[in-house]
């Protein structure tokens, strides 16, 4: 059995299981050093479009942030940047404390970049995965606070249309809405042509489906979907991206026996995911009838385990990364490689020149200044 108390006593062994527990995978040789006024410690996901890094204020100021860049080979698209820039416009005009707050966004160098509150907490897909079907209780609170974001948003004219189990995280403070690549101004038109719908089609409303628009109650629509998902571990269309899931969504009434499955735990929990599931947006609760209804039946505050423990160990591996120096944090994360083998009686080849650290990005750069995160001790 392995000493634990070695790792306890060795503060880089610590800090390295806490980015593991962050969810977090070390740099590699081709990340950035600096990007804008933030310095990558860490990965947190990458994609066709880009990559997500665990990054702090280069200046040492508290806070860590999901710092998104953009590959260059997108970012030096005019529409893409548009694109990206309206995404930065919705996160700027968020109020809500169940999203992520924006704490600044630029492009030098090549790079296109955004950085947003880090929120410790597993997705609810993975929550879902790794632990099984949500407490109908839980769904209750997770509907309360997401509920409580779409409120916000539709106060704001601002449409998610991706919202989906991945898109949820939960942490201490409860359920967040993250993700806004897609969303758009209520009475904006849509930027795709027809037959090129941007979402994940499980979790769609008909509406996007069948003409690309999208409103308040479209988002109702799929955070019922993402409910029925957390309930059961089912989407209620049925998954996959093939035009079969789109054709069920958009003219199928949604799986009846799963329906039936939540409705017999809970009687009020399937009839409002019902409704909310109804093909056309004005027989569906609007997101304030939405919240009322799910304030009436959540419970007290608090993930019961599995969940909460898992959420726990985010929350106190985010506080041994929220305390590192920024010098520390970037040893700890990017691998030091191993020096170059060099024969015998020959001339070592002359030293390249250190490829200078990027210049803090022009643009909208701002401070993010979250508060210091609750104790653990508890």
């Amino acid at each position: 059995m392995p000493d634990q108390r070695s790792s306890a006593s060795d503060p880089a062994t610590g800090e390295a299981a806490a980015l593991r527990q962050a969810g977090a995978s070390p740099l590699r040789p081709d990340d950035p050093e600096q990007v804008g006024p933030y310095v990558p410690s860490a990965r947190l996901g990458s994609g066709g479009m880009g990559r997500v890094y665990l990054a702090r204020p280069v200046d040492g100021s508290p806070g860590l942030v999901a710092l998104k860049v953009i590959r260059p080979e997108y970012a030096e698209d005019p529409r893409f940047r548009r694109r990206f820039e309206r995404e930065a416009a919705v996160h700027a005009r968020l109020r809500t404390p169940h999203a992520p707050k924006l704490c600044g966004t630029g492009f030098r160098d090549e790079l296109l970049w955004m950085a947003t509150e880090y929120l410790p907490g597993p997705d609810l897909a993975q929550a879902v995965r790794e632990d099984g079907a949500l407490a109908t209780a839980t769904v209750w609170q997770v509907a309360e606070h997401l509920a409580r974001a779409l409120c916000e948003l539709a106060a704001a004219d601002i449409v998610h249309r991706d919202l989906k189990p991945s898109n949820v995280l939960l942490t201490l403070r409860g359920a967040h809405l993250i993700d806004f690549g897609i969303s758009r101004a209520a009475e904006a038109s849509s930027i795709t042509g027809t037959g090129n719908r941007v979402g994940t089609p499980a979790y769609m409303s008909p509406e996007h489906l069948r003409t690309g628009r999208s409103t308040p109650a479209s988002d109702v629509f799929s955070l019922a979907g993402t409910l029925v998902f957390a309930a059961s571990g089912r989407a209620p269309f049925g998954d996959g991206t093939g035009v079969d899931v789109m054709h069920r969504v958009a003219f199928e009434e949604p799986d009846r026996e799963l329906l039936g499955e939540i409705s017999s735990a809970d009687p009020a929990l399937g009839s409002l995911l019902s409704a909310c599931l109804a093909k056309e947006p004005g027989r569906r609760p609007t997101p304030a009838e939405l919240l009322r209804t799910a304030a009436r039946h959540a419970g007290p505050p608090g993930w019961p385990d599995p969940l909460g423990a898992r959420v726990l160990a985010r929350q106190r591996a985010y506080e041994v990364l929220f305390r590192l120096p920024v010098d520390r944090r970037a040893r700890l994360a990017r691998p030091t490689p191993a020096p170059p083998h060099r024969p015998r009686n020959r001339r070592p080849r002359p030293r390249r020149r250190p490829r200078p650290a990027l210049l803090a990005a022009a643009g909208t750069a701002s401070r993010c200044w979250p508060a210091p995160p609750p104790s653990s001790s508890a």
